[in-house]
């Protein structure tokens, strides 16, 4: 266990401050260990996902000479992204996604002026040739179209979260998650370019607000009305297309990260409510009990108890290490 500086939980959802200029990222890691590897005891490993999204500073380049172990691909989510294959420049906008093999050069920049949001995810295994191509994806097409859909960002995050939680059979779950979102490719791309899926930009506009900003206190009457929208039409909205709705999709974002500073920290409950948007620790301790049917205390007992045990696990099985 650690005491974190951080106002957020260590579960990797940080603004992250270089030379005073602020820049969202959040991501989680296989074994917590940031090194590329292949694995090709299954079809599909994913070993890493993250997003990342410029606030403040003006530029963030990522180049790899001699490329990676393993396949990564970037979702461009919003805004723009500058990519250079085979040393030309190439501007991929919102919608699209790249696709790296193995050993290729990466080289891309995201400028803020130009508000990108961008998610990631390293993934290798022993069919993941055959998989991408099941899903229409040329392994000779650095970019190709993948259409913005809420269902994107909902999956990443999701993988980001058990990657970093590290749950029973979250490997499997996290490689299904992958495979949806590839399924959900393939689907865009049998519609075509000309198809979309109209979300209320206020819709992604209130997701982005609460993930940076769950743990302050949040009307969300005050933030419909902030937006100049009715209160009715902006619940409505955000139930019909996160399948959840704005004060749930709050408490959701509050738990899981006091779920991981319970597990991964040494901080006293009453900071973990804190941190995580609650002023009255009791309040707090009610509503994680009504949550997952203990409290606090109880639950990081449990989670002692449980990374104390020793583990069973096969030859050449990934198991999560803490």
């Amino acid at each position: 266990m650690w005491k974190s500086n951080r106002t957020h939980s260590d579960s990797g959802e940080v603004f992250k401050k270089e030379d005073g200029i602020e820049m969202y990222f959040n991501s989680g890691y296989l074994n917590n260990s940031r090194l590329d590897f292949k694995d090709y005891t299954k079809p599909l490993v994913v070993g890493s996902c993250g997003t990342y999204r410029l606030k403040k500073r003006p530029m963030l380049p990522t180049y790899w000479k001699k490329g990676r172990r393993d396949y990564q691909i970037l979702y461009v989510a919003s805004g723009k992204a500058h990519f250079w294959f085979d040393g030309v420049e190439e501007v991929v906008t919102s919608g699209h996604m790249v696709l790296y093999k193995p050993k290729e050069v990466q080289k891309y920049v995201y400028y803020v002026e130009e508000h990108p949001e961008v998610f990631w995810v390293h993934f290798t295994g022993y069919d993941v040739k055959n998989i991408l191509e099941y899903h229409g994806i040329s392994l000779d097409q650095h970019v190709f179209y993948s259409g913005t859909l809420p269902e994107y960002k909902m999956s990443f995050r999701k993988i980001i979260r058990e990657l970093q939680q590290c749950e029973y059979g979250y490997e499997d779950y996290i490689a299904s998650l992958f495979n949806n979102i590839l399924l959900l490719v393939s689907r865009q791309q049998q519609n075509g370019e000309n198809y979309t899926v109209t979300i209320p930009e206020e819709i992604e506009m209130a997701v982005s607000y609460f993930n940076e900003n769950y743990n302050t206190k949040i009307s969300v009457a005050q933030y419909a009305e902030s937006l100049h929208i009715s209160t009715n039409w902006f619940i409505r909205n955000f139930k019909q297309h996160m399948k959840i709705s704005p004060a749930q999709y709050l408490l959701s974002l509050r738990m899981v990260n006091a779920q991981s500073l319970l597990e991964n920290t040494d901080y006293s409950v009453g900071e973990i409510a804190e941190i995580v948007g609650y002023d009255n620790q009791l309040y707090f301790s009610r509503v994680f009990k009504k949550e997952y049917g203990i409290s606090p205390a109880q639950y990081r007992k449990r989670a002692e108890n449980q990374s104390a045990a020793p583990m069973e696990s096969d030859v050449g099985e990934i198991t999560c290490e803490n």
